[in-house]
């Protein structure tokens, strides 16, 4: 008989919004392996873990269409679920969103444990040749800690969709946008989720060291770790974006958070300062909702079962549990992580020793993660609509707008299937089919040549809805098109923001 686990303490864990430091006392026993050539698998059961309920779990989260892309738990060293969800099939990296940000505070970190910087040199200081505008005594004395904490004072708004990030986007140097914004509060005092002041650190990171943040996660950080395949795009001016933009494997992400687990030690070798841990995740800032902030890491307040996260857009999550020796790593196309703890919960069932062997579980583990692999059955296609016919060929002009659409042209020349061909203000024209019957047609022409997948029905007589996901950086759009006469309107939403946009379209040549 195995004791009874006290699943209120995973509940707490799994569920509180946002995670909380490692106490000194709780430390992880000293690996038996190091996983830079690859992890261990092991069985759930050897772990504490039901395989029958995780798989139970995994077709739950499917049936239930959470926009769930990967599911990760390292436990014990070992990798005891390794899912992932149609339509990633894990093969490629995964874009991280915000998980960026504990990645470049990280680097932040040893590139001060190394003496290229200090935590409180100035912000301004590392920009000498700037003209710095709403230049003042209080921006003067921002520092490179405060930019890690998001207790810069500088007036950015993270309302509205990250209305200062979708600002400094449109702007032609990032930097510059970010290092002229007004001041707001004393430096230190208020926590604001601020991405542009995240983006300068990375500036920051450049000057101090030489190198791009890019380089130096390279050189200090990923190669240590057996990390080689990545991705991490820039501004303009060549920055290495530090808000976001960072590609990995959601395995390289699980050795992330066992680094960290283990106060920065990685096989003999101390990547980042265990003091630097400690700091960036435990309690910095009050944030005024419920979770707290570290250095690039969340933490909760103080809670019975404890641990420390990194959390990004769209369900990009590294969750640290010391007191379970484990590493939870999800990547998402738009979803919540209390989504899916109703799931994980019940499968735990001993987390101090391994549960009796179940060889069936196990095989019905194998089964559910071959499953949630597959592609949805075809739907039915009903008839055309009359629109679909009285639109098909002819071409709509739309003016520039983010979604950078020139014209949109569709062929209904068939039942199941429409044909699309695309033109843009700064991109290729394009020529695709989309299917009608709910599964997405893969193409490689999503970001850095990775898959995106594109569908499409109607939803009335007169709207087409045409979805495209990006699968691997979690954008995914629902553009409703409504027909009427000569015109055609857009109506774009993306799964993850909140806001949306409106396109106005003619008939071109009538």
């Amino acid at each position: 008989m195995h004791k009874t686990f006290p699943f209120i303490l995973l509940i707490v864990a799994l569920t509180i919004p946002a995670c909380s430091p490692k106490p000194s006392a709780v430390l992880p026993p000293v690996p038996s392996y190091w996983p830079t050539q690859g992890w261990q698998e092991n069985t759930p059961e050897e772990n504490g873990f039901d395989s029958a309920k995780l798989a139970e779990g995994l077709q739950t989260i499917r049936d239930q269409g959470i926009n769930l892309h990967s599911l990760t738990v390292v436990r014990n060293g070992d990798v005891i679920l390794d899912a992932y969800f149609y339509p990633y099939d894990g093969g490629t990296v995964h874009e991280v969103a915000s998980v960026t940000k504990s990645v470049l505070t990280t680097l932040i970190g040893i590139a001060a444990d190394q003496g290229k910087l200090q935590l409180d040199d100035k912000m301004v200081s590392f920009f000498p040749d700037h003209k710095i505008a709403n230049r003042s005594f209080l921006k003067n004395q921002i520092t490179v800690r405060q930019l890690a904490g998001m207790t810069s004072g500088l007036d950015c708004i993270s309302a509205n969709d990250e209305q200062t990030l979708t600002e400094m986007g449109n702007a032609p140097d990032w930097v510059q946008f970010t290092l002229d914004l007004k001041m707001k509060h004393i430096p230190g005092t208020y926590f604001e989720y601020c991405s542009p002041g995240m983006h300068v650190l990375s500036a920051i990171l450049q000057k101090a060291t030489g190198m791009t943040t890019s380089e130096f996660a390279r050189l200090n950080l990923f190669e240590p770790l057996g990390i080689t395949d990545f991705i991490w795009e820039s501004d303009p001016q060549g920055h290495t974006d530090g808000w976001a933009g960072l590609y990995l494997h959601p395995r390289d992400l699980a050795k992330i958070g066992y680094l960290m687990l283990h106060q920065g030690q990685w096989d003999g070798k101390q990547i980042v300062s265990s003091r630097w841990v400690e700091e960036a995740t435990k309690l910095q800032k009050k944030t005024g909702r419920g979770d707290n902030y570290g250095y690039g890491w969340w933490v909760p307040p103080p809670t019975q079962f404890i641990e420390f996260a990194a959390e990004g857009r769209g369900g990009q999550y590294i969750r640290v549990l010391p007191q379970l020796n484990m590493v939870i790593v999800t990547t998402g196309g738009g979803f919540e992580w209390d989504e899916i703890t109703p799931m994980l919960v019940p499968a735990m069932v001993d987390p101090a020793a391994p549960i009796t062997a179940n060889p069936k579980g196990v095989e019905q583990l194998r089964t559910a993660l071959k499953a949630i692999l597959q592609p949805p059955s075809p739907q039915a296609v009903p008839p055309l609509p009359q629109t679909a016919h009285t639109i098909s060929g002819k071409t709509y002009a739309f003016d520039f707008s983010p979604l950078d659409i020139k014209t949109i042209r569709f062929d209904f020349d068939k039942a199941d299937e429409a044909h699309l061909h695309a033109t843009f203000y700064n991109q290729p024209e394009k020529d695709l089919m989309i299917p009608l019957n709910g599964v997405y047609q893969m193409y490689p022409i999503g970001e850095h040549g990775l898959a995106m997948g594109l569908r499409g029905t109607w939803i009335d007589s007169e709207t087409f809805l045409f979805e495209y996901d990006a699968i691997t950086n979690n954008d995914a759009y629902a553009l409703e098109i409504h027909f009427a006469g000569d015109r055609a309107t857009i109506k774009a939403k993306e799964r993850t923001h909140t806001t949306g946009l409106t396109l106005e379209g003619t008939l071109q040549n009538p």
